[in-house]
């Protein structure tokens, strides 16, 4: 499965993507500004996650920015089932790409894909000191909660409190249309 936006195109991680996904995962920038517990750090773990089969209701993508240049690792977005059951999106930029619109719009690639995937309500969750991709996360369609919970963070070496979001994909007037999904069957 690949989504193509006007700038970007998500596809799943694949074991040559081993060493650019670890270095990117491993910059503090990065883990800080994600509420997702058991983000992978280390090698093997990285190695895992771009082994682990594909669950076509969860999809996880690496977003690459379509270049003449050719591709270039912007970040990564997926939609999880969260601690409580809840399907979530977890999204992470690259430091030297936050402020360029890259979230948003991978954002709303991933509630098109969601809803296309029969997800009825989707969950994200950010610090309380990321105001941008709070601001990303509504721009986008989804609503505070107001809701603090507390959620391990592997950066920060403990919990942090973190504002959860909801977006309402079945009764909602949301409209998204920003992405083309590409649904491939690969068969040996």
């Amino acid at each position: 499965m690949f989504i193509r936006t006007e700038r970007l195109f998500l596809r799943p991680g694949w074991p040559e993507d081993l060493e650019e996904v670890f270095e990117a995962l491993n910059d503090d920038a990065v883990q800080r500004t994600i509420a997702a517990p058991g983000l992978p750090r280390t090698n093997a773990e990285v190695q895992r996650l771009l082994r682990r089969p594909r669950n076509l209701r969860y999809p996880q993508f690496l977003m690459y920015l379509r270049s003449p240049e050719g591709a270039v690792l912007v970040g990564g977005a997926a939609l999880v089932r969260g601690e409580d059951g809840d399907t979530e999106l977890v999204y992470w930029i690259k430091a030297r790409f936050a402020g360029r619109g890259f979230a948003g719009e991978s954002v709303r690639a991933m509630l098109d894909q969601a809803r296309a995937l029969g997800h009825r309500r989707i969950t994200a969750y950010e610090p309380l000191a990321n105001e941008a991709d709070a601001r990303v996360l509504m721009a986008a369609g989804f609503e505070d909660t107001y809701r603090v919970e507390e959620r391990y963070c592997e950066a920060q070496g403990g919990f942090l409190p973190v504002r959860r979001f909801e977006a309402d994909l079945e009764h909602s007037d949301l409209v998204l249309g920003h992405a083309e999904p590409m649904v491939h069957s690969l068969t040996a």
